[in-house]
């Protein structure tokens, strides 16, 4: 029997409780909760040529079976694929030595959608709350709230450095919109699952009712983690242990972390539950799972902003193993589009000829590397020999591309040539 517990075994009171402890996360919010719960994907059919023996169907780094994800859902709905995104737009006003210099759209919801919209394999469906104060165009209309305004965020910089660095920020929620509640989700059932909370709007009941819809579960841990000052707002971190989620990582089956938040998830307790990813900046990531470690190379960048990038690092990891790369591979492209991120302020904005070359690259290389081997999506956590090949095609692609803080992105490839 799955150690996993369906909605009907879970039970209403064990709910409600964790509804009200998810809603005391919110306690230091001026709002005042009125306490209402407010094309298919194609599976993937195959394999790399290179590594038929490791990309056997549902196996983990050390070999074993993964029984976890073949009982995953709970839930009587079959999966109908695609990917399911929660998290809220936000507001962001960025100030630099106290003066505003920018306002614009926030919240990780509008990052990833930056990627996943044109470039996933598979639809994406998102769910985001907002303040009838929201008046952005976005394509996914997000659920209007009646008794709270829009999340909004105040970064504060520093000048900037002589390499153009604005320094660390300092980062205050001003507003919260209401948190997504489990009932706000879809019932549908999805391959692919993106917790990219930023504010607290994640309930542990809401990421529960994720883990049952979703085949794998990728989460950013800033939503698991954050906490807020209740004077001023400012954003803090707390051990990941003593938070309210801890009992559901052995569900998740990628917990994405920034160096600074790393110290906070205890990485060598973590990884025995599920692979954690730690995104390093100018030095790249390691995904570490049970014993393995994996170390992915960077893309050089001219840091401006990093407001985004770790969105935009999952962003292009989601994308990549939807269309059947390694982990190691997908990872290399989250690096990719965490670089380019860096190099500007607020949302990034991709070239066209950048994502269509992006795009090919991938319907190529799927193309090239397809056999027959299988009926239904898993994972392999080896790089592919044609690994440093896809690192020089991104390389070549970026240079379609006029976004500022890719200097040293097109020198490298020109040292190379």
């Amino acid at each position: 029997m799955s150690r996993y517990y369906t909605e009907k075994q879970r039970g209403h009171r064990p709910r409600r409780a964790s509804h009200k402890r998810g809603l005391q996360r919110y306690a230091s919010s001026s709002c005042i909760f009125s306490g209402k719960e407010a094309s298919p994907f194609l599976r993937n059919t195959q394999c790399s040529i290179v590594s038929l023996v490791s990309f056997c169907p549902l196996l983990d780094p050390m070999g074993r079976v993964d029984v976890a994800a073949e009982n995953h859902h709970t839930t009587s709905s079959p999966t109908t694929g695609g990917v399911l995104v929660v998290g809220n737009y936000c507001h962001d006003v960025i100030y630099r030595d106290g003066i505003v210099v920018g306002k614009g759209l926030g919240g990780a919801a509008s990052f990833l959608s930056n990627l996943l919209d044109p470039l996933c394999s598979a639809p994406a469906s998102y769910i985001s709350k907002v303040g009838a104060d929201f008046s952005d165009s976005v394509s996914n209309s997000p659920i209007t709230s009646s008794s709270c305004p829009t999340t909004l965020f105040h970064a504060y910089f520093p000048s900037a450095a002589a390499d153009g660095y604005h320094g660390d920020r300092v980062l205050r929620r001003v507003r919260v919109c209401e948190p997504i509640f489990p009932s706000d989700l879809p019932s549908e059932n999805f391959e692919f699952g993106l917790a990219a909370g930023v504010a607290g709007e994640i309930l542990p009941e809401t990421l529960a009712f994720m883990l049952d819809l979703c085949r794998f579960m990728f989460v950013d841990v800033q939503g698991l983690i954050r906490v807020f000052d209740p004077n001023d707002g400012a954003v803090g971190l707390v051990p990941l242990r003593s938070s309210a989620f801890f009992d559901l990582i052995p569900r998740i089956r990628f917990l994405k972390a920034s160096a600074d938040e790393a110290p906070f998830v205890d990485i060598e307790e973590v990884r025995k539950l599920c692979c954690v990813i730690v995104t390093e900046g100018k030095d790249g990531c390691k995904v570490y799972c049970g014993d393995d470690e994996i170390k992915v190379a960077p893309f050089p960048a001219l840091q401006i902003d990093p407001t985004g990038a770790g969105d935009s690092f999952l962003g292009g990891f989601v994308v990549g193993l939807s269309w059947g790369l390694t982990v190691p591979d997908a990872a290399l492209l989250g690096n990719f589009f965490g670089a380019l991120t860096v190099g500007q302020v607020g949302i990034p904005k991709f070239e066209k000829s950048l994502l269509k070359a992006v795009r090919q690259e991938l319907e190529r290389r799927r193309s090239y590397d397809a056999v027959p081997c299988q009926t239904k999506f898993s994972l392999n956590y080896q790089e592919s020999v044609a690994h440093q090949e896809f690192r020089e095609s991104l390389l070549r692609a970026a240079e379609l591309s006029c976004i500022s803080g890719l200097t040293e992105i097109k020198d490298e490839n020109r040292k190379k040539n």
